[in-house]
């Protein structure tokens, strides 16, 4: 058995090594120019299948799916790989991006050859997503490796404001790209992204960050353990067994459940599940519900990734100053208010202002939100369940927003975009509300621990 707390208020106040170190920005870098590439692909890969291909609706339609389905079915298991893997994961994770360099490189080859059609495109695009689902298993316990542990919510902050800016360069390159060259050429840039990933990573040396702290992780671990387990570890089973290290159907469902009793974590998933039904009403509400002219409406959306970049550089200095708790009850009020004012908006200013508000306000609380929970989760964590903790948490924000999708759009069919999101505003509030309320009334105590 192991335990996970998400931390709510005390924080490690020992002094730990400098952060951020050369190894760190070697992550740093290969994540974010990895991002950049992927964000051409987001506009450049769908405009290839609809204009070079000539594909439906219903092929499109396929496409998004084989995007994102493989990496999110691969994630847990390659989770419990990751986990139990007792060598260098930078160089594994160098070989997933040159796996992602020789997908992406194929698809202007194949259709320099004329051989390029729709089926192939998904395939390879699939196969891209399965190999960021392993990246994305290997990448969480690198950064514990080499990030201090008082130092994670910094980290990911960092991370998180990074992809930000790609969601804003990257489709401004691949556009800028598009009109000079055809769009099979422009997933070069992808490609060679991956490429210069794989080679920043080869700089990342084994080592740990905190040695001090993940003795004391140890020493706990070692006292949380069942008296059973510590007995046989006496009599010379020190090596854990891979089939301890695994996480079976059962497992992963109790940890789910665990998990969602995390008030941090439940807010994100509430945050998530409003974000996707807010996602198919939104840009059909600003047109006919308000009027908004659609170059309006791409100049205050990009307002998104000025927020997003605002919380992920500020959230490590709210939780070195405030504590977890404060940082994540910061995070979740920001959240609530960014969808007060846009579901009851009339055309004209209040419009804009409340769309303002939203991806202002949106992006930096769940910015706040996300690092701060993905950070304590990645402090807490037994050293061989981190990935599977991680991935866990991906696989419940994923499918939260995956459910909230169809949710916004049937609602949006029944009473129309603007109950949508007076109901998506509505199911924020009784999902944050009480929850600020319960970390203020217990003076941000932290979660029980999380048992597996």
């Amino acid at each position: 058995m192991t335990t996970t707390a998400l931390t709510g208020g005390g924080e490690q106040t020992s002094e730990s090594p400098v952060f951020p170190d050369h190894r760190f920005r070697a992550l740093w870098a290969a994540t974010g120019l990895s991002q950049v590439g992927s964000a051409v692909s987001n506009v450049t890969i769908p405009i290839c299948a609809a204009v070079t291909l000539g594909a439906s609706a219903l092929e499109m339609t396929a496409l998004a799916v084989v995007e994102v389905v493989p990496s999110l079915l691969i994630r847990l298991p390659a989770a419990a790989w990751s986990d139990g893997l007792r060598r260098p994961r930078a160089p594994m994770m160098a070989a997933c991006n040159l796996v992602q360099a020789a997908v992406m490189g194929a698809v202007p080859l194949l259709w320099w050859f004329g051989v390029l059609h729709i089926v192939l495109l998904m395939v390879l695009a699939a196969l891209a997503s399965a190999a960021l689902g392993v990246y994305s298993a290997l990448s969480s316990p690198l950064l514990v490796q080499i990030v201090p542990k008082a130092h994670l919510v910094e980290a990911n902050g960092k991370i998180s404001a990074t992809r930000s800016i790609a969601d804003i360069s990257g489709p401004a390159l691949g556009g800028a790209l598009l009109a000079r060259i055809a769009a099979p050429y422009v997933v070069l840039v992808d490609a060679l992204s991956f490429l210069a990933s794989a080679a920043l990573l080869t700089r990342i040396r084994p080592g740990t960050a905190d040695a001090t702290a993940g003795r004391e992780a140890a020493d706990r671990g070692a006292a949380e353990q069942p008296i059973s387990e510590r007995s046989a570890e006496g009599t010379g089973g020190a090596a854990p067994k891979p089939a301890k290290q695994q996480l079976g159907a059962a497992a992963n469902l109790r940890l789910a459940r665990a998990m969602a009793r995390q008030s941090g974590v439940r807010a994100v998933v509430t945050v998530s599940f409003v974000n996707g039904v807010t996602q198919p009403v939104l840009v059909l509400f600003l047109l006919h519900a308000v009027d908004m002219r659609p170059s309006l409406i791409g100049a205050l959306l990009a307002l998104g990734a000025v927020g997003g970049v605002t919380g992920g550089m500020l959230v490590g200095r709210a939780q070195k100053r405030f504590g977890s708790g404060r940082t994540l009850a910061l995070g979740t009020g920001v959240s609530l208010l960014s969808l007060a004012l846009l579901p009851f908006a009339s055309a004209g200013p209040s419009a804009m202002a409340g769309l303002v508000l939203l991806e202002l306000a949106g992006s930096f609380g769940g910015t706040l939100l996300v690092a701060t929970v993905f950070g304590s989760l990645q402090a807490a964590a037994p050293k061989d369940r981190i990935a599977q903790v991680m991935a866990m948490t991906f696989v419940l924000l994923q499918a939260a927003s995956l459910i909230g999708v169809p949710v916004g759009g049937a609602l949006a069919v029944a009473f129309g975009t603007r109950w949508a999101l007076v109901v998506a505003f509505t199911v924020m509030a009784a999902g944050l509300g009480p929850q600020l309320l319960r970390w203020a009334l217990t003076r941000w105590a932290p979660d029980p621990p999380i048992t597996v």
